[in-house]
């Protein structure tokens, strides 16, 4: 009985893999992508071209598949918090807002998990990439498996202003996540870089609730609080095509403090530039996992990720983008212990959550070392 539900399971999955691959972009959306400056030859380009690795890198890196990296996963259970997602987060006696109990100010961010998290800016609330599925893949049979639960389900998360995806990579726009908050979330806008539409369309999402940027455009999804597209060096895809949506960071901007989010990317010149446009930043989301040698263009090591948080004008680092998933070769807790080790050094400050655990960007506690006792 187990094989044939094994079976039964494996050809559902099989049917919805299509389906998670997303959709074509063509009519009105194809004539907008066409006239972004990023678009040439028939796919958006990143400028400078991202780095390509070393001679002999690709050699060396299925050498070390082949070899096996044992240490590659946590050793045991990872901590989980469950969150205080209660209808009052964001606001206490101080800032109390609205019937749904929305802070009329401060900034804070929950951490659920790979790059998935709640950014809550001066009573904005958006979810960033959020990806509750078990698998980062078009099947949910196979591809990388989570690392330890979701720490909160979907429909316990307050109310929603807007859900951010950075790009159309497996691990941060998941479709089962979509359809549920689609369903679910009737006042929720969809924020999300050229062409990303055209998935969220097939996957039930209303048109009138998906808003598309090109990079450096913006949208207002609260009461004085902009959601920016900017730059990142990174690239797109979820079947045999590449780079036909466009991939983003993400400034937010609210009367009174600001945040942003590198999404995936390689280090690059135009951290800088984004600082000075839209800096200095209360919070930054940096990328810090998934690098190798053999993709240095496309995601940042951690200590880049410390040098792209100063660049942007950083005060408080929060990282995401590890622990969750395998999506690479290096050790499970290597991330974050290379990354405290820059920060020591530069003089950044930086929160470490566990999963589901709330960071008051006001307040934040120095990191504790909970990863430790379970690296391998």
């Amino acid at each position: 009985m187990g094989a044939v539900g094994a079976t039964g399971r494996a050809v559902l999955s099989a049917r919805d893999v299509p389906e998670a691959m997303g959709g074509r972009i063509e009519g009105p959306r194809a004539d907008r992508v066409a006239r972004s400056p990023r678009w040439r030859d028939g796919t958006f380009r990143n400028d400078p071209p991202i780095a390509e690795g070393p001679s002999g890198a690709m050699r060396d890196l299925l050498q070390r598949v082949a070899a096996g990296l044992p240490d590659r996963k946590p050793l045991g259970p990872l901590p989980l918090r469950t969150p205080p997602l209660t209808p009052s987060l964001g606001g206490d006696a101080r800032d109390a807002g609205g019937s749904d109990g929305r802070g009329a100010g401060g900034i804070r961010v929950t951490w659920f998990g790979h790059a998935s998290a709640l950014v809550e800016v001066d009573g904005a609330r958006l979810l960033v990439d959020p990806v509750w599925s078990e698998r980062v893949s078009p099947s949910q049979e196979l591809g990388p498996k989570r690392l330890h639960p979701a720490p909160i389900a979907l429909d316990r998360l307050p109310p929603l202003d807007a859900v951010v995806v950075s790009h159309d990579h497996y691990d941060h726009l998941d479709m089962l996540t979509v359809r549920t908050l689609a369903a679910t979330r009737p006042e929720t806008a969809f924020v999300v870089p050229l062409g990303v539409g055209a998935h969220l369309e097939r996957w039930g999402v209303p048109a009138g609730r998906i808003i598309e940027l090109d990079w450096d455009e913006e949208h207002e999804v609260a009461d004085g609080v902009r959601l920016v597209a900017a730059p990142a060096q990174h690239f797109s895809g979820r079947g045999f095509g590449r780079d036909r949506t466009l991939w983003a960071s993400w400034v937010i901007a609210g009367p009174r403090h600001r945040a942003y989010y590198t999404g995936d990317s390689g280090y690059f010149a135009g951290y800088a530039a984004i600082g000075a446009d839209h800096g200095p930043f209360d919070v930054t989301l940096v990328q810090i996992g998934a690098y190798d040698r053999a993709w240095p263009g496309i995601h940042m090591t951690p200590e880049e990720g410390v040098a792209a948080h100063l660049d942007v004008g950083g005060g408080l680092l929060v990282p995401v983008h590890w622990g969750t998933f395998v999506l690479a070769m290096h050790p499970w807790a290597e991330p974050i212990d290379r990354l405290l080790a820059e920060a020591a050094v530069s003089g950044a400050a930086v929160a470490v959550p566990r999963p589901g655990e709330l960071v008051d960007v006001s307040a934040p506690l120095a990191p504790d070392g909970w990863w430790s006792a379970l690296a391998p």
